[in-house]
């Protein structure tokens, strides 16, 4: 007995060790991942959101991710020790929860952001041919960006409604537009940008400009449309299989609920629970990964 306490010791002491020589020669880039995980995270929400006309102080991001990470953990725990007597259980999925919680808010915000910068490509196609035919008629550059802002929604009336209200400030059309660019990450608005900044300074058709860019953007969401179209069946077959635990489980719950009741009253039945959804987490990324072509 004592030599068995003995090699647990020595293993554990061996394990520290090998932990601390670890953080030793790595603590620069283990400290600039923390303070990336933490400051680093909540400085490019507070950034993303600012690029979308969403004003929020970077200590009201803070308290919301820790209200979704440490509070939503700490209320799970809470519940399966008081309600379920599995402390255990609790703070094991206090902790998958909270580590899930912390990670949600960058990509949920991402989410977001990218879907306006979608809605403002596809705005695009009719704003370029709103100008397009402004100038033909005679009107300028920062005129028929004027039409822009009277006739189409946001988020694209936003947008040039900014590079309007700026130009009428002093500052020059390509810069308003070089301001655009960097609020819509886009190919399209980097090409379209480009093109108003060359044709400013060498001359030439910009209303036909217009034209040709709304015609390639238009040729390519519809290239990504049929893209998606083909690759929604094999996103929703993986959604299905995904799916299929839980309706197993659902069906012999219902069917003998005896067998089923172990997996929900005994720590190992949580441990497995815990597994498939980490699994299943998993199986989501690495499916949407495979599903998602850029064009």
């Amino acid at each position: 007995m004592g030599g068995d306490r003995f090699q647990l010791f020595g293993l554990l002491a061996l394990f520290f060790g090998a932990v601390s020589y670890v953080m030793y020669f790595y603590s620069e880039r283990f400290l600039e991942w923390l303070r990336f995980q933490s400051i680093g995270t909540r400085d490019y929400i507070v950034d993303r959101l600012a690029l979308m006309f969403i004003e929020v102080s970077p200590n009201q991001v803070l308290l919301g991710q820790f209200l979704a990470s440490f509070g939503l953990g700490f209320l799970v725990f809470f519940v399966f020790w008081i309600f379920g007597g599995l402390p255990v259980v609790g703070a094991v999925f206090g902790l998958f929860l909270t580590m899930i919680g912390w990670s949600v808010p960058k990509p949920l915000v991402n989410y977001f952001y990218f879907r306006r910068v979608r809605l403002f490509q596809e705005q695009m196609i009719d704003a370029l041919g709103l100008m397009s035919n402004g100038m033909k008629s005679g009107l300028s550059t920062v005129q028929s960006i004027g039409l822009v802002v009277k006739e189409m929604p946001d988020p694209i009336r936003e947008e040039f409604n900014l590079v309007l209200s700026q130009n009428r400030m002093g500052v020059s059309v390509e810069e308003s537009f070089n301001g655009l660019a960097k609020r819509i990450q886009s190919d399209d608005v980097e090409m379209f940008v480009t093109s108003i900044n060359i044709l400013k300074d060498t001359g030439g058709n910009l209303a036909e400009t217009f034209d040709t860019i709304s015609s390639t953007i238009r040729e390519r969401l519809k290239l990504e449309k049929k893209i998606d179209a083909m690759t929604a069946m094999g996103f929703y077959q993986g959604m299905m299989l995904l799916a299929a635990p839980f309706l197993i489980g659902l069906y012999l719950y219902t069917t003998d609920p005896t067998m089923m009741k172990p997996l929900f009253t005994t720590n190992m039945g949580w441990g497995i629970i815990l597994v498939v959804l980490s699994l299943e987490v998993v199986a989501y990324f690495a499916i949407s990964k495979i599903v998602k072509i850029d064009v």
